[in-house]
């Protein structure tokens, strides 16, 4: 028997499960966490915890700095794309779950309400 959180649940998602791909969508999920993670990484770098890091960051090559902007912007992407496909995955595979559960209910009451026939 489903609870009325699981019938809720199947009823949002069957309703949403395609809006919910949307790359839009999915941009609002991960990109909290894909910033956080940069800018983390970001307040390391120029904290000046470590000299020797710092001085080749910034004198040695200037051309570092701009690597270092497109890994960020790598990693920010990459976050975005990975925890949303994530969600939308662990969504979609507790719809099924609940669906194969509810089919096997209505079956198997099905079943039971049959009249025999015996020949």
């Amino acid at each position: 028997m489903l609870t009325q959180d699981e019938e809720n649940f199947i009823v949002y998602w069957q309703q949403h499960r395609l809006q919910k791909k949307r790359w839009i969508k999915q941009l609002a999920v991960g990109l909290p966490m894909g910033m956080a993670l940069v800018m983390g990484v970001a307040l390391n770098l120029v904290s000046g915890w470590h000299t020797r890091a710092q001085m080749v960051m910034f004198r040695e090559s200037a051309s570092l700095v701009i690597v270092l902007l497109i890994a960020a912007l790598a990693m920010v992407v990459f976050m975005v794309v990975f925890s949303s496909r994530h969600r939308w995955d662990q969504q979609e595979q507790r719809y099924l779950e609940f669906m194969q559960r509810k089919a096997a209910q209505t079956g198997h009451l099905e079943k039971k309400e049959q009249p025999s026939s015996t020949i």
